[in-house]
């Protein structure tokens, strides 16, 4: 959940949220899974759907210009109510693959599709699933405020920030959309990757969220003077990064760094991490395993802990805040995402939008 809430549109829909996306080497040999979560508190303060002029594309950069040559798609239809029953709704979906004059709007061709709930699988060895999922990011987020408001109101580096380690995400669900395809459908052996939300329907393709890193804006755009970037960065795309972003970016890694105080050149570590932030997309060796780690982003595992990754890596130091994924819910096959918490393990949960809101 590394993006959440951090657009007008996120607040007003959760099913545009988009949480994380994760790119990884599937269980099957020769292909890679991808995942992409929405609808934070799916089951209880958020609905089991997506949104039906919805469209929810992983993007895949071939060539390292930072602009999609791939572009993988999920699209959703209306709800319908199953036995007239209010509560209980079936939802269809359909996966497009897109180069070229098809990547905006709904074109594109079928690779799969299938109803929200139950994974789908074709004679080529393609996957598709939907679904409620374990929310697996974990974050003391009443620490990171912390930190990120000693940063720019008190000027200094709230080590204490972590020290009540309280992961406000567990035992949480949210909406996973799961693909994995051959190879050979990813058309390059290295590739950038990144995710986007759009409406979609009667009029042309707006996209309204994108990912490409874990706390990209609610870390490294988070100076209040700037406050107008995040939203910049919804709307655009990675090619325009380096322009929009890198001064941005480079100011507030100087900033922590120095804080910090274990860089001996703050301003020389910021301007050589730059680059690796900027433009802001996930770098995948594809058939490799997947590393997210502080030396290096190969994809991203499930298991990776990226809070404690991003902020070690803004800081020039180990940042931890005491708290990691729920691992043991993995799947070891398709849909890998993590088994949902059920009723008994959410009983008396409030609303993350409502505890959130209380951190800033």
């Amino acid at each position: 959940m590394s993006h959440h809430f951090d657009t007008q549109v996120a607040k007003d829909d959760s099913r545009l949220n988009i949480l994380d996306m994760y790119l990884f080497k599937g269980a099957t040999p020769g292909t890679t899974a991808m995942i992409l979560t929405t609808n934070p508190d799916a089951g209880i303060f958020a609905p089991l759907t997506l949104h039906p002029e919805g469209l929810y594309a992983f993007r895949f950069d071939s060539d390292g210009d930072a602009r999609e040559d791939i572009v993988l798609k999920f699209l959703f239809e209306e709800p319908r109510h199953v036995d007239g029953e209010d509560t209980r709704h079936e939802q269809h979906f359909r996966v497009l693959r897109a180069t070229g004059d098809e990547i905006p709007g709904g074109a594109g061709e079928l690779l799969i599709e299938g109803a929200v709930g139950q994974p789908v699988r074709t004679a080529d060895g393609i996957q598709a699933y939907v679904g409620r999922a374990a929310e697996l990011w974990a974050a003391d987020a009443f620490g990171f405020f912390t930190v990120v408001n000693g940063l720019f109101a008190e000027h200094r580096y709230a080590t204490e920030a972590f020290d009540h380690k309280n992961n406000l995400f567990q035992g949480r669900n949210n909406m996973a959309s799961v693909l994995e395809v051959p190879d050979s459908l990813l058309g390059a052996n290295k590739v950038g990757a990144w995710a986007t939300a759009s409406l979609s329907g009667h009029a042309p393709e707006v996209q309204v969220y994108r990912w490409g890193l874990p706390l990209f804006t609610h870390l490294y755009l988070s100076n209040p003077h700037t406050r107008e970037l995040a939203d910049r960065f919804h709307q655009t795309v990675p090619g325009d990064d380096a322009e929009l972003f890198t001064s941005a970016v480079t100011e507030f890694v100087q900033t922590f760094s120095g804080m910090a105080g274990q860089t001996r050149d703050p301003a020389d570590y910021a301007s050589t991490l730059a680059p690796r932030l900027v433009p802001a997309v996930l770098p995948y060796e594809i058939g490799s395993t997947a590393e997210f780690c502080t030396a290096r982003f190969n994809g991203r595992p499930l298991t990776a802990d990226a809070f404690d990754v991003m902020l070690s890596v803004a800081a020039g130091t180990t940042v931890s805040d005491g708290v990691a994924p729920d691992v043991g819910r993995i799947r070891p096959a398709f849909p890998y995402c993590g088994i949902p918490y059920d009723d008994s393990e959410q009983a008396g949960m409030r609303p993350l939008r409502e505890l959130i809101g209380l951190s800033y």
